[in-house]
């Protein structure tokens, strides 16, 4: 059986939300941040060196990183749900979608997330951080304007990958630029499964 290492107030609160979706059975074995430094506990690194969440263990396999554990989970388990076919054009974008979400998406929500701490000592990076997240955030919300998920298909890996990038640009007070973004978050966010998983996985201060 699957088992899922969640982090509380983490990004693997997305592989519950796949796994309930899915329906495929799972375990979560929970792991809690420090309350003072906010750090995953040292015991995530008997799982895997890094001491990161997310991690999945399926028998002798571990997978870590969000997009490698959400293409895993789809390809053994999902039985041709949630991903375009392999070889369409629709996969491509899929793909690119997949990758996107942390390879590029994240970068300026986590740095204006750090530089905030900073105060007036990183005053002089905000302008820089500001256009990136405008320049990304108005290409998501470019590629939502007029349709409910990321592919045509319907829900899929991608929107799940993405969700955090839109629950942060939330939590930044950024929806009342980005309709459509805070529309499609409202959307998976209403979601049964992203509800299932919300309860097991506890408390996440990051959704709204």
């Amino acid at each position: 059986m699957l088992i899922v290492h969640h982090l509380n107030d983490s990004r693997s609160q997305r592989i519950l939300w796949l796994l309930e979706e899915l329906g495929v059975p799972y375990e979560i074995k929970r792991y809690e941040r420090d309350a003072t430094t906010r750090l995953a506990p040292a015991a995530l690194t008997a799982v895997h060196p890094l001491g990161k969440s997310p991690v999945i263990s399926d028998g002798d396999r571990v997978v870590h990183e969000s997009g490698a554990i959400i293409d895993y989970i789809i390809r053994r388990h999902g039985g041709g749900r949630l991903a375009p076919p392999v070889g369409s054009d629709a996969y491509e974008t899929y793909n690119q979608w997949l990758h996107y979400a942390e390879g590029s998406a994240m970068l300026p929500l986590m740095l204006s997330m750090y530089v905030a701490r900073l105060g007036e000592a990183g005053a002089p990076l905000h302008p820089r951080i500001e256009s990136e997240l405008d320049n990304h955030l108005g290409y998501v919300e470019q590629s939502l304007a007029g349709r409910e998920w990321l592919l045509d298909q319907g829900l899929t890996g991608a929107d799940i990958n993405m969700s955090f990038v839109g629950e942060v640009a939330g939590v930044f007070g950024r929806f009342p630029k980005y309709p459509a973004i805070q529309a499609w978050v409202e959307r998976f966010q209403a979601r049964p499964a992203y509800k299932a998983a919300l309860e097991k996985g506890g408390a996440y201060s990051f959704a709204r």
